[in-house]
């Protein structure tokens, strides 16, 4: 039986969810107690209980909720008829405002501090998040394509080029600590570069 089918929905289940999120985000996985994430929900542990029947089938929900509500937030901006520099800017602004964001570096921190625990964890991340971003982007590569603005062989290839230019430079500080915050200017700057070397190789 795959982990989906024994979470039950309910009245109360986005309740719990809220409440688990805020616990697991501050404390991890290991320093989060069912008390503590009932009492953050306003529910009994009964009830948390009667949803998810142990701590890790929540935590992987938490995960797969904030993914999937990245990917929403980014695809509701996401206009497809829009010409490349214009759609792409957007696409890479979204994008790295979420990954930089609190919450993103926390979800980013906190899957990869329990991959040990989850190998699952980081397949049902990418398929609700990234995967959903790559599938959109490779989608408007494509309409790009067949309106005459790119010339683009590999689509695939293309979208995970686009993403990797994204995040040149300032990813890396970020992971390694060397900094936790950048400014307008410095964001500006990387996706003004990431937008013009990928119409330098694939402009029409």
């Amino acid at each position: 039986m795959t982990a989906e089918a024994l979470v039950r929905k309910g009245r109360k289940f986005d309740q719990v969810l809220d409440g688990a999120r805020e616990v697991f985000l501050r404390d991890g996985f290991e320093g989060a107690s069912v008390d503590d994430i009932a009492r953050q929900a306003g529910v009994s542990k009964a009830t948390l209980y009667s949803y998810f029947p142990d701590k890790r089938l929540l935590f992987m929900e938490v995960a797969r909720a904030q993914c999937q509500h990245q990917a929403d937030e980014a695809l509701a901006s996401f206009d497809l008829t829009r010409p490349p520099r214009e759609a792409l800017t957007r696409v890479a602004h979204t994008f790295l405002g979420f990954i930089f964001s609190d919450m993103g570096q926390r979800i980013f921190r906190m899957c990869v501090a329990e991959s040990d625990r989850f190998p699952e964890l980081g397949r049902n991340f990418y398929e609700s998040g990234p995967m959903v971003m790559r599938r959109a982007l490779t989608s408007y590569l494509t309409a790009a394509v067949a309106r005459g603005e790119l010339r683009i062989d590999d689509m695939a290839l293309a979208a995970d080029q686009f993403a990797e230019l994204c995040k040149a430079d300032l990813w890396p500080k970020l992971i390694f600590g060397l900094k936790t915050r950048f400014t307008e200017a410095e964001i500006d700057r990387i996706v003004d570069g990431a937008v013009e070397t990928f119409m330098a190789r694939y402009g029409a």
